[in-house]
């Protein structure tokens, strides 16, 4: 594989060449990582491309984690049915979905990966990615049966994971609500400063992520709870916690990923 301007070896796929993908494959990277995010509304200060960019950079830490892996491109657009109240909001069905994923499966499944890592970076991904996992699976095996795929889909432990690490560090915890709050503005403010509009920062909807809420959010709209798309309080956020928020979260996923992927201990990840 090439290094890049700064000397370092790319893990990103679409950088590389076809020569030297398929020198990365035959050196041992077999391990695919696919953030699936989304263009949706995040609050009146923060850009409608939060979940596309953070997918990326958690993908990033988590393919540098497992060690043998690349970075797909991130799918960009993703199931937001319940944003399409605030504009600029871009949303696919889950069957659309679900059709990019085979396809993004299959193709990676045919060039020899073994191992496919999806990474949802919107919670409006999450249940329906967990609910495509075994047709996945199932399609790809039948152009490559050594190929696994996996997902990370706890959507309420990682919005809760969020709130020990911003509690932790920042003492508000209690600002974390699960979108476009503290914790995912601190990881913009980490990653795109210039995209993120501080001072339109304001508090939304205040309180914890349960299932209930969760649920009411995707059968009426996020509308329904928060005029402003905004649930819990991005006011104190900080680019060093942002960059915490990452890195403990691409760990957790790195670690699910090992487990998941083989339960006795011996995976290839």
């Amino acid at each position: 594989m090439a290094a890049d301007r700064d000397g370092y070896e790319s893990l990103f796929l679409d950088h590389l060449t076809w020569p030297e993908v398929e020198l990365a494959l035959t050196s041992g990277k077999t391990t695919a990582v696919v953030a699936v995010g989304a263009t949706e509304q995040h609050g009146p200060h923060l850009p409608l491309c939060v979940d596309a960019e953070l997918g990326t950079a958690l993908a990033w830490r988590v393919a540098r984690n497992l060690g043998d892996a690349l970075v797909a491109p991130t799918i960009r657009v993703g199931c937001s049915e319940h944003h399409m109240g605030f504009a600029g909001t871009i949303s696919v069905s889950p069957e659309t979905l679900e059709a990019v994923c085979r396809d993004y499966c299959l193709s990676l499944a045919r060039h020899g990966f073994t191992d496919i890592c999806l990474i949802p970076s919107h919670g409006g991904n999450f249940a329906p990615i967990r609910d495509m996992v075994p047709r996945l699976q199932a399609a790809v095996e039948e152009v490559n049966g050594a190929c696994w795929v996996g997902a990370y889909t706890d959507l309420l432990g990682l919005v809760g994971l969020w709130r020990l690490v911003v509690e932790e560090e920042l003492g508000m915890g209690d600002r974390v609500g699960g979108h476009a709050d503290i914790a995912e503005a601190s990881e913009m403010l980490h990653i795109l400063p210039e995209l993120v509009r501080v001072d339109r920062a304001e508090a939304g909807r205040m309180g914890e992520l349960d299932q209930e809420l969760v649920d009411r959010i995707f059968q009426k709209g996020l509308q329904a709870v928060t005029t402003n798309g905004i649930l819990g309080d991005p006011r104190g956020m900080d680019a060093a916690v942002g960059e915490k928020l990452l890195e403990t979260t691409a760990r957790i996923i790195t670690e699910s990923f090992r487990e998941d992927a083989e339960p006795d201990g011996s995976a290839a990840l």
